[in-house]
Order: C-alpha cells, then structure tokens, then sequence
C-alpha cells in the first residue's frame, strides 16, 4: 500500500517529540522561592482526591466514545470511536510540549490603567513540563504539587476536540481530523483556556466570569466549532440512519456521569466543601434534565426512549458546569430542567437540522454551555455575584463574554477548518462515505 507524504510527515513530528524530549534537561524548581510554595503546603487528602478526580475525568474520553459510537450507523462506529479516543493521545503529548505552557504559562497580553489582562500563556513558561514543580504554586492549587494540577488540566484539554466529532462523524478524513485536533487546541482551547482560568486571564480578571469546572473552557467552545465543521463539511449523503448501538450510549453516559463527578467536583481542586456541593449539584442537574426531557418529549408526541434519556442526562451534566460550585442543590434542580427544554428545543428546530451536525453537538454541549453561562450569573452565591445576589454588573459582564466567546470560538474554528481543508481535505470522497469510515479509514469492521 503506498504510504502518502502526510504520514511520514506525522511520524517524523512524534520522532522529533518523541527524542527531542531526551534533550530538554529536566528542571524543577525550588520550594519557597518564586511562584512556588514550600513541601509543607502540600495536603494530602487534596492530593488523593485530585489523583482520583484526574483518573475520573480521563474515564470521560472512552465513555464519550461509546456515547458516539452507539448513536451512528453501524459502518461508521469504529471510526467515530476512534476519533474521540486518539484524543488520549495526540492531545497529551501536545499539552505536554507546549498546551500546558499556552493555557498556564505567564500571560502575554495588554494592560489598561496599569492592570495586565492575559489573552494567552507564554509558550517557554513550561515547554516539555520545563519548570512544573513537584511543589505547590502560590496562585494556581496552593494545597497540591504544581504538576498534578498540570495533569488534572491535561484531561480537560483532551476531551474538548473528542467532543466536537460527532458533528461531522461519518463524513471526515481521520488525518484531516488529526490536524484540525491540533490546531483548534493550540489557537482556541488554550487561549480561551488562559483567558478564563489563569489568575490574569482577560476573562476572569477583567470580565469576572464564572466557570467553576468548563462550561464555557470546554463546552462552548466545542458547541461552535462543531456547528462551524457541520457547516464546512456539508450534509451527509445520507443523513438519516438507524443507531447501531443503543447499549452502547447507555453505557457511554454512564461513564461520563461517573468521570464528570472527577470534572466538577474535582475542580475544587480540594477535597473540601465546595467539592462536596459540586458534587451534589452535578447528578441532580443531570437526573432533572434526564426526567424533563423524555416527559418533554412525551408531552410533544415522540415516544420515551433510551436515547432521550442518555442524551438528557448529558445535557444537564453539561448545563450545571459552570455554576457546580456556585449554586445550591435546589437552583440545580432547575438549571437541569431549563436546560433540557431549550436543547431539546434546538435539537428539533428545523433550522437547525438543515445543517446536519450528525450526532447534535450544538444543541447539547453548544446551547448547554450557553444555558450554563447564563443561568450562573443569574443564580451564583456571594454578594455581587451574580444577578439574583446584587451583581448586574457581573451578569451584565457573562453576557458581554458570552458573546465574545461564541464569536472568537465560531469563526475562529471556520477558519481553522479551512486552513485544514487547504492543507489536507477534510471530507472523504463519495465512495469511501457509501463504504463507511470503518473500511474506508481503518480497514475495520464490526463483526456481529
């Protein structure tokens, strides 16, 4: 079989990575001087709640897979599949090179009356995890190794591309995929990223925006860029087809319910009270979208099914991110229900379906992360936090990033799809679509 140039361009990347690692002398930086704190610092029950919420969130990545994977036709499963879980991989070695360093690293940025806002990290902060200290940093996780708090991040830049896939599953080239993963990580994840989690990030300093464990980082930014790909790469050939596997996306859900306990709750970054309520806050959004949203669809004439139900809970995994750890137990109860009626709503919107994102990426993780948004800067707790506790002016400032962020991650992302599209074309040909992305990209197929 004749190897093309863009694969031996891939492998000559991972070699140079791969050896270029050997060479870049190890440095790890003393405690109690610079930004770092003193072993004394370090928590140990913080620790091992953080090691395991690591572990959960990574769970999300396969559990996504089989979520996808279950909902597409039976050709085009291992493919799909595959494109959520080689996440794992390419996202990781990146995040290690220079991601960590674009998202954490000093900000580069502007200053307005002597104040810096960070639009992004310097990337020679923390190249090849250069200079993450096993010690804890003052500003970011003061209770747990800097390095660990570089890790716990790492799964939250990885599982962000997987979810963009199923907008445009069933129709793009793996190689093209490839690309795009990286560029979309490097140029919108990680500035969105910076912007809104580091401690000088344009976002949360200058905006004060809210987003305890992604809502916006993650979410939104996946929703747009998969409303923008199902855009670029055009309607299905046929783009009706019959589930494959409906246990599968059971299954699938329930190990993103599970791995999203690690995502929110181990976003505390402490196993504390606020790890706890987010905890709490998390699975009875979920269980309320899950319930409104096959009575919903009762209620409009289509039949209760599994797959409503999976993807209802979902929708409200998705909608209670951002405010986890800002709100009660009750006003979760209802951001998992408001969310679940206006996904549902887009999902049937005829407008919508025009565009053929294949699996609703928008419609959930999309207009979820925009529910998210807004619904906490209505409902966060604290004085002047949000606009039920005396905050107009932060809930004035979600919306002014709301926009922001949807504009900057939509365009931003087209762009990238066309850049990616001159560099190596995203969609396969017609043939390889009729055979399926099973034997057309991988030479696999299902056996059963």
């Amino acid at each position: 079989m004749k190897v093309g140039l863009k694969w031996k361009v891939s492998f000559i990347i991972i070699s140079l990575v791969a050896i270029g690692g050997l060479f870049w002398k190890p440095s790890v930086d003393f405690p109690n001087t610079g930004d770092f704190l003193g072993e004394e610092s370090i928590v140990g029950s913080d620790v091992a709640w953080i090691l395991a919420a690591a572990g959960l969130v990574l769970l999300m990545t396969p559990g996504l897979s089989f979520f996808y994977g279950g909902m597409v036709g039976k050709k085009n499963m291992i493919s799909t599949m595959l494109q959520s879980f080689i996440a794992l991989g390419v996202i990781s070695i990146l995040w290690i090179v220079v991601g960590f360093s674009l998202s954490f690293g000093d900000s580069i940025g502007f200053e307005i009356n002597g104040e810096h806002y960070g639009i992004i990290g310097n990337p020679f902060t923390y190249p090849f995890f250069n200079h993450v200290s096993v010690y804890p940093h003052k500003t970011m996780a003061s209770t747990i190794p800097f390095i660990l708090f570089a890790l716990f991040q790492m799964k939250f830049a990885v599982i962000t591309p997987a979810l963009i896939t199923g907008s445009f599953a069933e129709r793009v080239r793996f190689i093209s995929y490839l690309v795009f993963m990286v560029l979309f990580s490097l140029f919108i994840y990680t500035p969105l990223c910076h912007m809104v989690w580091h401690p000088e990030g344009l976002l949360n300093k200058f905006f004060g925006v809210k987003d305890f464990a992604g809502g916006t980082v993650v979410h939104m930014s996946a929703g747009f860029a998969a409303l923008a790909g199902a855009i670029v790469l055009g309607r299905r050939k046929n783009p009706h087809h019959e589930p494959s596997n409906i246990p599968y996306v059971i299954l699938g859900t329930g190990m993103l319910w599970f791995g999203w306990f690690g995502f929110n709750a181990g976003s505390a970054l402490s196993a504390n009270a606020t790890a706890a309520i987010a905890f709490g806050t998390t699975t009875i959004a979920s269980a309320s979208a899950m319930m409104t949203w096959i009575f919903f669809d009762r209620i409009n004439g289509r039949k209760v099914s599994a797959l409503g139900a999976c993807i209802g809970a979902v929708v409200g995994l998705v909608a209670i991110t951002p405010a986890c750890g800002f709100v009660s137990i009750q006003e979760s109860l209802f951001i998992g229900f408001a969310a679940a009626i206006v996904s549902n709503l887009m999902m049937n919107w005829k407008a919508l379906k025009k565009i053929d994102d294949t699996l609703d990426v928008f419609a959930c993780h999309g207009v979820g992360g925009i529910m998210g948004m807004i619904l906490t800067a209505i409902f966060a707790h604290g004085e002047n936090a949000s606009l039920l506790h005396g905050g107009i002016v932060v809930f004035t400032h979600h919306m002014i990033a709301l926009v922001l962020v949807s504009v900057f991650t939509f365009f931003g992302s087209l762009l990238l799809y066309k850049i990616t599209n001159r560099i190596i074309t995203l969609r396969v040909s017609e043939e390889s679509e009729n055979i399926g992305l099973d034997m057309s990209q991988h030479e696999e197929s299902l056996k059963w």
